[in-house]
Formats: C-alpha cells, sequence, structure tokens
C-alpha cells in the first residue's frame, strides 16, 4: 500500500513540474539516473544531429552533457539564422533560461509570439528573475486551463513569501521533559549532502548527551526526489527520521504547507517533545511556528545558509534587486525575530542575524564540527590511497564538495592544469556529485587532463573519511559570493581533523575555519593562479604538511566536535523550557 501511495505522489509531481517547466524537469530527471549511461545516450544523440542543429532533444542533450558552450553556440546560431517558427522559439526560450541565459530567451520569446502556452514561458521568464507579481500577473486571464493552474500555483508561493502563516488552534498539551523534535528538509539515508550530515551529526550527539530525538521530514519527501520505495520511517545509527507521505498533496504549496503544519502536529502529539528544532529557510521555519504555538513551547531556528543569496548566485547582481531576493528576506527576519532561540554555524552569520534586529543572547553559534570516526588517528596518505584503490606512491590534491559553481570546482580544475606540468605524480580527486558534474568533467576533457583527474561521484558515508585522509592538500576554492563570505562548510572542518591541511579562499567564512599558515593557507578567490601558486609550496615539503595538518586537527578537536554542541544546545535548551513555565 505504502509503494501505491508513494506512486501517485510521483507521478502527481513528476505531472505539475512537466507543466510548468518540461525543459527543467527533464534535465532533473537526468540527475536521477545513472550517470554513465545518461552520457552515453547524451553523447549519442549529439553525435547523430548536425552541428548546427537546434532541435531540442540535441541541446537538451548538451545540457546533460555538461557542454554549455555548445548550446549557447546552437541557440545563438539560430537566432542568426531566423526563420523560426513561434512554437520551436518558445521551446528554445526554456531551453535558454535552463541554461542560464536570460538574455537569449527574452530573443526567442520576441519570436515566440502566438505560441500555444507563451504566457507560461514568459512567466517563466519572470520568475526565473524574480519578479514573481509579474509572473503570477501574466497567468491570471490565461485562456489556457494549465496555464491558470500554473498561474494558481505560482500566485500560492508569491502568497507565502507576503508573510501567509498556517493556521493551528490551541491545543491542550504536557511536553515530556529532554525530548526534541526536530523538522528538516531533508536527511539520511536518502539525501548525502552536507545538510543532511549536519543534522544527522547534531541528532546522534543529543541522544548521546541524555536527549531523546526525533527527525520529521518535509512533506512528500523523499518520494518526491525520486525515492519510490520510501518507508514511512527511517533509523540509521539508532536516529529515527519520520517521513509525511500522504496519500495526496494539496494543489498548491500554501495549502501544502498547511497540510504539513497539521500532520506535524499529530506526530507532536504523539511524541511530545519539549522543544522543536528546525533549520533554515522559512518555510520550515513557518510550519514549524505554527506547530509550537498551538502547543505553547519554544521552538529554535538553526540558520545554516543564505539561502537569497544561494539563489541570487545563479542569477547575478540584478537579482539582489528583484522582488524574490527582498521578499525571501524579510520572511527570513520574521522567523530569526520570532524564534526562541537561533542557532547558526559561525561569526560572520552570527553578525548578520544580530544585525537584523535578532539580540545577541538569543544567538548561539554551534559550528560545523567533526564526531564519530573523524576522531580516530587518521591513517597516513598512503595507506588510505591504497584501501580506496589508488595509486599511494601519487601525490593527491582534491576536495570533497557538492559540485555546484558557487563551490569554484572549475578553479580547482584551472589550477591543477598549471601545476601538473611540473609536477608529474600530482593527481587531482574531486568527490561528490551536483549540477556542475557534467561541466566540470567536459572541462578536464578539454584541458587534456582526463587521465590525472579523477571524478568519484557520491561515496558512501562509511567510506568519507578515507577521501579525506588520501589526500596530501585539501582544496576549498570556494567563489567570492554574498553566500560563500559569510556560511561555513562542513568538508574543510572534516579534512583538519584528518590532520590535513587547507588551502581555501581568502573569505571571511573561511578564515574561520583555517589559520592562515598554521593549519593552511588561503588564496584569493576567483584565481586559479594564486590557488596554484599556494599550493605549489605546499607540494613541496612534506614537513610542512605535516606540521599545518597536525596543528588544524588539535585546533579542531579542541573547538569542534559535535559533543561540545550537543551540550551548548542542551543548556539553551534547558534555559528556554525553564523560561516557558
Amino acid at each position: 500500500m505504502q509503494l501505491v501511495t508513494n506512486l501517485r505522489l510521483a507521478a502527481g509531481t513528476a505531472a505539475q513540474h512537466l507543466s510548468d517547466d518540461p525543459a527543467l524537469l527533464l534535465l532533473q530527471i537526468s540527475r536521477r539516473l545513472p550517470a554513465r549511461a545518461v552520457q552515453a545516450v547524451a553523447q549519442r544523440v549529439r553525435r547523430s544531429s548536425r552541428p548546427d542543429s537546434t532541435w531540442e532533444p540535441v541541446l537538451l542533450a548538451s545540457l546533460i552533457g555538461g557542454d554549455q558552450p555548445d548550446v549557447i553556440r546552437r541557440l545563438e546560431a539560430a537566432l542568426t539564422r531566423g526563420r523560426l517558427s513561434a512554437e520551436h522559439s518558445r521551446a528554445l526560450a526554456d531551453i535558454a533560461l535552463v541554461a542560464d541565459r536570460p538574455d537569449l530567451a527574452d530573443a526567442f520569446l520576441v519570436l515566440a509570439k502566438g505560441a500555444r502556452r507563451i504566457r507560461a514561458a514568459q512567466a517563466r521568464r519572470f520568475w526565473y528573475s524574480g519578479a514573481m507579481s509579474a509572473a503570477v500577473g501574466i497567468l491570471e486571464n490565461a485562456p489556457n486551463a494549465a496555464e491558470r493552474q500554473q498561474g494558481r500555483r505560482l500566485a500560492a508561493d508569491l502568497h507565502i513569501l507576503q508573510g501567509w502563516r498556517p493556521e493551528l488552534g490551541a491545543v491542550r498539551y504536557e511536553p515530556l521533559p529532554r525530548r526534541v523534535l526536530h523538522v528538516l528538509t531533508n536527511s539520511l539515508p536518502h539525501t548525502a549532502s552536507g545538510y543532511a550530515q549536519r543534522s544527522h551529526s547534531v541528532l546522534l550527539a543529543q541522544q548521546e548527551a541524555g536527549w531523546e530525538t526525533l527527525a520529521v521530514t518535509r512533506l512528500g519527501y523523499p518520494v518526491q526526489v525520486g525515492k519510490l520505495a520510501a518507508r514511512r520511517r527511517d533509523v540509521v545509527d539508532g536516529v529515527t527520521y519520520a517521513r509525511l507521505l500522504p496519500a495526496r498533496l494539496a494543489a498548491t504549496m500554501d495549502a501544502r504547507l498547511q497540510q504539513q503544519a497539521e500532520a506535524l502536529l499529530s506526530v507532536a502529539l504523539a511524541f511530545r517533545p519539549a522543544v522543536l528544532h528546525t533549520t533554515t529557510h522559512h518555510v520550515n521555519a513557518i510550519v514549524t511556528r505554527a506547530v509550537a504555538e498551538a502547543l505553547n513551547i519554544p521552538w529554535v531556528y538553526e540558520v545554516r545558509g543564505q539561502l537569497a543569496d544561494t539563489w541570487a548566485a545563479t542569477r547575478g547582481p540584478e537579482a539582489r534587486n528583484s522582488e524574490r531576493y527582498r521578499l525571501f528576506q524579510e520572511r527570513e527576519k520574521e522567523a530569526m525575530l520570532a524564534a526562541d532561540l537561533v542557532v547558526t554555524l559561525g561569526k560572520a552569520m552570527k553578525g548578520n542575524i544580530v544585525a537584523a534586529g535578532v539580540p545577541e543572547t538569543r544567538v548561539l553559534v554551534a559550528p560545523n564540527a567533526v564526531g564519530g570516526i573523524f576522531l580516530a588517528e587518521p591513517l597516513p596518505a598512503a595507506q588510505a590511497r591504497t584501501a580506496l584503490g589508488l595509486d599511494p606512491e601519487g601525490q593527491y590534491i582534491g576536495t570533497v564538495s557538492s559540485l555546484v559553481a558557487y563551490e569554484g570546482i572549475d578553479d580547482l580544475i584551472s589550477a591543477f592544469a598549471l601545476l601538473a606540468p611540473t609536477h608529474p605524480r600530482l593527481k587531482l580527486l574531486i568527490v561528490g556529485d551536483g549540477v556542475s558534474s557534467p561541466a566540470l568533467k567536459e572541462q578536464v576533457r578539454a584541458l587534456d587532463l582526463g587521465g590525472r583527474v579523477i571524478f568519484t561521484g557520491r561515496v558512501p558515508r562509511s567510506k568519507a573519511h578515507l577521501h579525506h585522509q588520501a589526500l596530501d592538500l585539501f582544496v576549498v576554492p570556494r567563489k567570492d559570493l554574498p553566500v560563500t563570505r559569510d556560511v561555513t562548510p562542513l568538508k574543510p572542518v572534516e579534512a583538519m581533523a584528518c590532520a590535513r591541511p587547507v588551502v581555501a579562499s581568502r573569505l571571511p567564512a573561511l578564515a574561520e575555519i583555517v589559520d592562515e599558515g598554521v593549519s593552511g593557507l588561503l588564496a584569493d578567490a576567483d584565481n586559479p593562479a594564486d590557488l596554484a601558486e599556494k599550493l605549489g609550496p605546499l607540494l613541496a615539503s612534506a614537513e610542512l604538511q605535516l606540521l599545518m595538518g597536525s596543528s588544524g586537527r588539535r585546533a579542531v578537536l579542541e573547538t569542534r566536535t559535535w559533543a561540545a554542541n550537543a551540550s551548548a544546545m542542551s543548556a539553551a535548551y534547558t534555559k528556554l523550557m525553564e523560561k516557558a513555565h
């Protein structure tokens, strides 16, 4: 029965996305299928087509294959040649948006006048740039029923950003002490992101500190990300994750959040927590706040990122002046001010929260930290490489990261290309996956570095520490953006626990982690030449690597453990409960 429910959920989600943004849906589906098979099909489609073909499957094949220049070349050629039908122009506009070229999308939309569902394409263009009211307005009186339905969905999303909240009546309730209910976006075992890893580590440490924990993920997860065999509960390392998987999801996002709030309230009444704890972004906050107010118990908002800035980073500097960005920031501020306690990752993020008006006494810094196997004495690099089937005699630099644009992995590859000619034993290890993976592999191919750059894809959690330990130097080449200046990542902390020097971009959030000249070095962001210049001397000195690695491990074990975070949170929870009574 659960499988039938899941299939209905998945079908409904796919149908909605197919209607709202078919090009983006096909790209997302491709990322969830086996990469090797997808790439093989994409290459076959491209090879069987003319070099100047603008047939939509060929363009999508180039996108899937990571060949962004080929997509842009074909789109620009189509505009130059002209003679495009309105329907074809509308389809090319959608592909241009997925390729992050709104300027080309605008040109195609001019040629698409008279196309079926042209308003839907125009709405996607407005939505892309954050002009949410314009996107809703253009669909309000659309002649097509599917477009009107899309308009209602977009209007609901805008309604949430304008301040809508779920409504729950107060209930008679008696909490049990030392119980905390976490409300999460995603989790292990279905998602292996840094977010999921941090959540799991927090839950484990709280259990070890004497708290009873339960985690609940968002409505429809993980079925909505393709996990059709998902169950209503998963237990990982003794941590329980509950799923909210109704037979049917409401048609619009505001109605779904009302549905989620009601389901979460039912879980809370059964579990009887004394504290609710949720994480960015504001959608989690409004649901958790509604349940906390219905139960009259405190709630905690953990600010792990600046998701408005993450979105803006993919759109260009003008996005920070958009309606979406402004409303998103307002809702985040509202959530922080309403929470009984705000938890965050570092000093830079705390400064932003206090600047938003949250009293400093209500902000707790719980940095990204280590525990479990990362506390054990690390293996020598050669031994870790042998365990992973890598050349134990080689030199390795690399990273463990989500492969997304702001992480700057393209700059790491460019820096490696500068070092490779003078370091014949040097190899680059890139551990992780993400939307930038195809483009990065294409960059390696174009630089003729294929035999010296290793992409592992996602690796099992049980082997993550071995990949850190297989490296001589761990690199964090993040771009210089608002989100990267303030948000501290987890992986370099784990690398330092493994006694590996860290070379990172010179950004405030990374300078909080890397003690320059002691545990690693800082290089200018967006500058592969400077990154290569910083890596070179470290590669030449095993003694310096050992010294910096030992210093970094010592600092992490003294200041950044999940047990220490759990102790600080436990004390903060206790104060909240005392204040509530």
